[in-house]
């Protein structure tokens, strides 16, 4: 299917109603930019945004920024996902294991 086939039957999806404005324009993005597109029955997770947007903070940081990071990304305080690692930490040990891998694999914002 060329390109401008897919966005002619996307605007026809639009004007039939079946496709909300923002899911018009999400999936005319998609297919101009040659990104692949989503499933019709948006089947994708709406959780996967908010892992890939997730970044360490520069200004919310103590060591790594891991916490301030998290905390935008799930709109909890940072204090809380400190208190999170350390009770992680003293219980289990796993608490340090966790921010370190954290604190590598995610970037810097």
């Amino acid at each position: 299917m060329t390109t401008a086939d897919e966005l002619n039957q996307l605007a026809d999806l639009h004007a039939r109603g079946v496709l909300s404005d923002e899911e018009f324009a999400q999936a005319k993005a998609r297919a101009l930019g040659g990104a692949p597109s989503a499933p019709a029955g948006g089947g994708g997770n709406p959780n996967l945004g908010a892992v890939n947007g997730l970044r360490r903070a520069r200004m919310d940081r103590w060591l790594g920024g891991v916490c301030g990071g998290i905390a935008r990304a799930t709109g909890l305080d940072s204090w809380v996902w400190r208190l999170i690692f350390a009770v992680l930490f003293l219980a289990f040990g796993s608490g340090i294991l966790v921010y370190l891998l954290l604190w590598i694999f995610v970037p810097e914002e």
